[in-house]
């Protein structure tokens, strides 16, 4: 049986298609110039190419150490997120298992951090950073990400966990199974979702993020694909072929995270909008 039209569900596709050219016009000027020589990027910035080249990604690659830039900001992410799901799920159940006024504060207190921008910070923890010895280190940085993930990790799969059946659980400990084993067993493969919806949140700030980066960290070993970028723009000329090609790389890994956890993502997102 086919569906009546309806003026409203039109419009509202209209204006989502509209969204969506106006969000992916950036991004197609990113890579139709990323492979025209330099002059014909001024002269036809939204065109087709006349003459591909690669030259600009070669370029970026080899001569600008983006490999080690993007060896350094994978290290980062990956150890960063897996910090912020395993110690987030944790604190998760911990809260969610524990009904109490110490659990409610503790669960406000997570919360809180959502509220408050971690860059107001900056200065106690460059203070924190240098105290330990981290400057110009990758572990530094990842603890900062770890602490900036933590409020939204423990915000969204506390209200998973807590919409996990308790009879689940009660089962697991009647048949003996230890709080981990219930953790690992039950509560990982029903919040998948949740961790999904989770690691999307948190990869883009973590990924894209120059603040940091730009503060402490000064060796040219330790830079992370963002910092790489800023260095490819001149005070008075700009390789614009090399610059959006180094950005377009830097897409890559947030667009294929992206396309690989939407499913999970968007059941994540849409959770307990539907009951039975």
């Amino acid at each position: 049986m086919s569906r009546r039209f309806q003026p409203s569900m039109a419009a509202a596709h209209g204006v989502l298609i509209l969204w969506a050219l106006v969000v992916l016009l950036p991004v197609w000027t990113m890579l139709i110039n990323s492979v025209k020589p330099k002059r014909e990027i001024f002269r036809n910035p939204f065109g087709l190419p006349s003459e591909f080249t690669l030259d600009g990604y070669i370029n970026a690659w080899t001569d600008g150490k983006f490999d080690l830039y993007f060896r350094n900001s994978l290290i980062v992410a990956v150890v960063s997120l897996v910090l912020i799901l395993l110690i987030g799920s944790l604190a998760a159940y911990a809260l969610a298992s524990w009904r109490s006024r110490v659990s409610n504060f503790l669960y406000i207190y997570f919360i809180a951090g959502l509220m408050i921008p971690i860059r107001l910070g900056t200065i106690n923890l460059f203070q924190i950073i240098q105290a330990l010895g981290l400057s110009d280190n990758l572990a530094g940085l990842i603890l900062i990400y770890t602490a900036m993930g933590m409020p939204i990790a423990t915000f969204v799969l506390t209200s998973f966990i807590r919409s996990v059946p308790v009879e689940l659980t009660e089962a697991a400990r009647i048949d003996g199974a230890s709080e981990f084993r219930i953790y690992r067993t039950v509560i990982l493969p029903l919040i998948r979702p949740a961790l999904a919806t989770v690691t999307i949140f948190n990869v883009i700030p973590i990924w894209n993020d120059l603040w940091f980066p730009l503060i402490f960290i000064r060796n040219q070993e330790a830079r992370t694909v963002t910092l790489g970028v800023t260095l490819l723009f001149g005070q008075y000329q700009t390789d614009w072929t090399r610059a959006l090609s180094a950005l377009s790389m830097a897409a890559v890994p947030v667009l294929a995270a992206y396309l690989l956890m939407s499913g999970q993502f968007i059941k994540g997102l849409t959770a307990g909008a539907l009951k039975g």
